[in-house]
């Protein structure tokens, strides 16, 4: 029965998928899944902030023109208004945990500037 809700919070990307798994006043967790190469739009919200924690593989991580590199257990905050995206250089999946905070928390706050898939 859990797979079957699951399937429901599941939404497909190109470069992955994430399901959301809890959702409250002003908060937003997903568990996200990326791609071996897959890469997330660099882009940046007007109304939220995150929080990504690694918990399986290798991230690349790109915040204000500067790059991380997170393995598992490591983590990194992104401010409003930030420019960021994230990359899976592992031949292995990629998973993050994404905490999102903020007074609005839709698909619709994403400002794109550059995306491998051209949704830009």
């Amino acid at each position: 029965m859990a797979e079957n809700k699951e399937n429901l919070n599941k939404t497909v990307r190109p470069w992955g998928y994430f399901i959301n798994i809890a959702e409250g006043n002003n908060y937003l967790v997903k568990v996200i899944h990326v791609n071996p190469n897959g890469k997330l739009s660099v882009q940046s919200h007007n109304h939220r902030s995150e929080h990504w924690y690694i918990t399986k593989g290798l991230a690349k991580v790109l915040l204000d023109k500067k790059e991380y590199s997170l393995k598992k257990g490591a983590s990194i905050d992104i401010p409003v208004k930030a420019v960021h995206s994230i990359f899976n250089p592992a031949e292995i999946e990629l998973e993050l945990i994404e905490i999102q905070t903020g007074d609005y928390l839709s698909e619709d706050d994403i400002i794109r500037y550059e995306d491998i898939y051209g949704r830009v």
